[in-house]
């Protein structure tokens, strides 16, 4: 079986929403064996919809469609569907008996456009809204149909015999959620049987997307059940597997076969898999070797501070640490001399071991990290580029400092540097 999915709202496509249903239904399609090979984005207009609708139908075996359920003039998604499925809108008085008791829980008066959200396309399975207004449905499709004496026509243009199943959710993903997760998912696997899709995301820093393709080019051109793609990032790459197998125990034993391969290959070059962050493999690291950590920032402006105090637990290894943006406050607090600042600039190798060494002895860590640079857009000279960055880590034994040259706009020159130093902290625990 394979699925297509549909996305209605002209907000979607000016940008003013940020949809997040269709990676969400994508996951959930994955998660019971069925492969989405297309996802279309439509505005709220009839003959448009329509035509993705009917479209979808003629290649995909599932569509699911999310929003344009509600009460309002431009929520088209049920009379398109009525208009392409040939299934006249009735009305479902159970879904409005627990509309109008919806809204007299909330001691507010139901509008009469409410009315609308209760009619049902015939024949369809009702998905019951628990959050909300709009309930979904699923209608099955195929070239005729009988219920009692009559026939109830598919959609106009049906090319295969084969029955599709067409669904309608409602757009807010706070109610299409619990939705999918309740009503959809036992069907779908009741349809698909065991099959599953499974996945698995290894996460890299420190090589560049073609450097990291280099060395797993011929796991990148897998075919069939078993496929790994590359996707890049600022400052990481990612490589995820993914496997069709019979039941969830095939697919992780495949999922594994792969991954030692690409472990074997990159090493400590991947930091974590799926949902780990760097952040937290930092934290791991540092509270494994029982190792504390304290932190000077010039051009990231506290970002590495924010990251590390994101881990559940950082009170165990972070101490604390300041942003010392002004000169004044990198020689007052950090005991940074001004002889160095003098020859040397702030941005300079000198100025960022200096932070390192002074931060350290501050808070009293056996760590300490220290980030200086040129993030941009301005500030930067010929000998001292935008995107410059000296990055340090001082340690009892000594002190390492890293000099950088990102590109991009200021946000990832600052996210850039901020990866960065977090890789140079767990690199070192290793």
């Amino acid at each position: 079986m394979n699925a297509e999915i549909v996305a209605i709202g002209t907000e979607l496509l000016l940008g003013f929403v940020v949809n997040s249903d269709t990676p969400f239904l994508g996951r959930v399609l994955a998660g019971v064996g069925i492969g989405c090979y297309t996802q279309v984005t439509v505005g709220d207009n009839p003959e448009r919809l329509a035509e993705a609708i009917r479209t979808a139908l003629n290649r995909a075996d599932l569509v699911i469609t999310c929003g344009g359920l509600g009460p309002t003039v431009d929520d088209i998604t049920l009379e398109t569907i009525s208009a392409v499925t040939g299934r006249r809108l009735t009305l479902n008085r159970a879904i409005l008996k627990k509309i109008r008791g919806r809204f007299a829980h909330l001691k507010i008066r139901m509008p009469n456009t409410n009315v609308r959200q209760a009619m049902i396309p015939e024949g369809a399975v009702v998905f019951p809204n628990e959050v909300g207004t709009a309930p979904g449905f699923l209608l099955t499709l195929s070239s005729s149909r009988k219920r009692g004496s009559r026939r109830i026509p598919a959609f106009a243009g049906m090319t295969h015999k084969r029955p599709k199943l067409l669904v309608a959710l409602p757009g807010p993903p706070y109610e299409l959620m619990p939705m999918v997760e309740k009503h959809l998912i036992p069907r779908l696997r009741r349809a698909v049987g065991k099959t599953v899709i499974a996945s698995r995301t290894l996460k890299t820093t420190g090589l560049t997307e073609s450097e990291v393709d280099a060395k797993v080019i011929d796991l990148l051109s897998l075919k069939g059940a078993t496929t790994v793609g590359i996707y890049a990032h600022p400052s990481q790459v990612d490589l995820r597997i993914t496997v069709k197998a019979p039941n969830a125990s095939a697919a992780e034993r495949q999922i594994l076969r792969v991954e030692s391969k690409i472990r074997r290959r990159l090493g400590n070059l991947i930091f974590g898999a799926d949902e780990e962050t760097l952040e937290a493999a930092v934290g791991e690291g540092l509270k494994k070797k029982r190792l504390t950590l304290g932190v000077a920032e010039s051009c990231t402006g506290g970002l590495v501070q924010h990251r590390i105090t994101e881990v559940p637990g950082a009170s165990d290894y972070f101490l604390g640490g300041l942003v010392t943006y002004a000169n004044a406050l990198k020689k007052s607090a950090l005991g940074v001399p001004t002889a160095l600042l003098q020859k040397y600039g702030a941005v300079s190798p000198q100025v960022a071991r200096a932070m390192a060494v002074g931060v350290r002895q501050m808070t009293g860590s056996k760590l300490g990290l220290a980030v200086t640079g040129i993030a941009g857009p301005t500030g930067g000279s010929k000998k001292k580029p935008v995107g410059l960055v000296y990055i340090a880590l001082s340690h009892p034994a000594g002190a390492k400092v890293l000099r950088c040259q990102f590109s991009g706009d200021r946000s990832i020159v600052k996210f850039k540097a901020s990866q960065t130093a977090l890789d140079l902290i767990r690199r070192a625990v290793i």
